[in-house]
């Protein structure tokens, strides 16, 4: 049998003369956020397989030894489905063609898979040496959509711990009484719409076993159970306090991850920073870093916070310029940044020079000073007065998380039960 027969019954393509085996590579995407793609492209050259064709055994390309088999998915919708099901479905287009295809080794470099089928990045370990310290952000994990909900806040902490942290030191943090007023004095709008978090029932509806009326006060006392240091400063809201110990942090050689659906959070983006979001369509917890930030805005994070003073940041009630200088929007804004680095050498620079096309240029001079306030709004602080502590940063005690978890969930019945009982208005989720 010729070379190029065997090659074609055992369903490997073509035979380049001067190369050896060689099929068509077969190319792969991996959609992140409908923004960042990863081609992957492989071919065979397994000697097994050459030995076959000269000898007139049928060998199929084999499948890859454990480690579990990868995962395809769409960031978005985050369909999962092992790579042998994949190829599969792939096989029956693709043979008629190219001949059967072998599995790539792996499908994303940067992610594993877990023995539950979460997606997770590899371990920071093996890459720089470096610990992980999670900044736990609790405020918005207790909302249902715009609806006060500590159920809420209970699913979203037990997907935490079991899949995300481990036993990795977490530090939970709360926003502080009065801590946007500072910025409302600077602009009035700044999350004026935003619903607070408060007590959930009157205090005559308490109950006695322990618990605390408050929801704050619920809430610390859970994580406070779970080995977990929780921080509330007055006048301070939580990013502030996050973005000042992250940075002491940082100081102490590990790495950190924060845990917060808060885009404001993306300015302090690193190598060594990372960001993970709660998805709740899918009740799991995704990474966020530096290669998915640079390929969902095509910018570095440094100028995350520049051009969000420029066009604007609605969830926050930070308005932008396009609604006084029309035509100055993302694109204008982040073709000017890349060039200048940041909005203050962009300031400085027009003061002294065109940067730019005339609307541009008048609206930077003109608006100078509006910009720079919303550079002081949107700025997370880094100079809040508090100093880290050694012992929030040793491993998490984790065998009781199942137990106090459970506790928190029962409690919540009880206390829904009771409300419907009295007639007070109590949601939990």
């Amino acid at each position: 049998m010729g070379l190029q027969a065997a090659a074609t019954r055992a369903g490997l393509g073509r035979v380049a003369p001067s190369l050896g085996l060689c099929p068509p590579p077969t190319r792969f995407q991996l959609p992140i956020e409908e923004v960042l793609h990863k081609d992957i492209s492989w071919a065979c050259r397994s000697k097994m397989v050459q030995i076959a064709m000269f000898t007139h055994v049928h060998i199929h390309p084999p499948l890859p030894p454990s480690p579990p088999p990868p995962v395809y998915f769409s960031y978005r919708t985050l369909k999962f489905e092992t790579a042998a099901a994949t190829i599969a479905k792939t096989r029956k287009t693709e043979a008629a063609t190219h001949g059967a295809i072998t599995p790539p080794a792996s499908v994303c470099g940067s992610f594993n898979q877990a023995a539950d089928g979460q997606l997770v990045p590899e371990s920071d370990a093996k890459k720089t040496g470096k610990k992980r310290v999670f900044f736990l952000d609790v405020n918005p994990l207790c909302y249902a959509g715009s609806t006060p909900s500590l159920r809420s806040f209970g699913r979203w902490v037990s997907i935490f711990f079991s899949q995300v942290s481990l036993s990795d030191p977490v530090i939970a943090v709360l926003d502080g009484e009065g801590g946007s007023e500072h910025r409302r004095q600077l602009l009035p709008s700044y999350k004026a719409h935003r619903r607070k978090f408060v007590r959930p029932f009157p205090a005559s509806q308490r109950f006695s076993r322990g618990h605390v009326g408050r929801s704050h006060g619920i809430i610390t006392d859970v994580l406070g159970k779970c080995n977990v240091p929780v921080i509330k400063i007055k006048g301070h809201e939580a990013d502030d306090v996050v973005a000042t110990l992250a940075g002491q942090v940082l100081q102490k050689g590990y790495r950190v991850v924060i845990a917060s659906p808060d885009k404001d959070f993306k300015q302090l983006i690193s190598e060594d920073v990372q960001i993970v979001m709660p998805l709740d369509e899918l009740d799991r917890w995704s990474f966020y870093t530096i290669k998915h930030y640079i390929a969902q805005y095509d910018c570095e994070p440094r100028c995350d916070l520049s051009l969000r003073c420029i066009v604007g940041d609605e969830v926050d009630g930070v308005p932008g310029i396009q609604h006084m200088a029309p035509g100055f929007g993302r694109k204008t804004a982040l073709k000017l940044l890349k060039k200048h680095g940041s909005l203050e050498n962009l300031l400085n620079a027009a003061a002294v020079r065109t940067v730019g096309k005339q609307y541009a240029q008048e609206a930077l001079t003109k608006y100078a000073d509006y910009l720079r306030r919303n550079y002081e709004v949107l700025a997370l602080k880094r100079d809040v007065d508090i100093q880290l502590k050694e012992e929030w940063l040793v491993e998490r005690e984790t065998h009781n998380d199942l137990t106090i978890l459970s506790n928190f969930f029962k409690l919540l019945e009880e206390t829904q039960k009771l409300t419907h009982q009295t007639g007070s208005n109590f949601s939990d989720g």
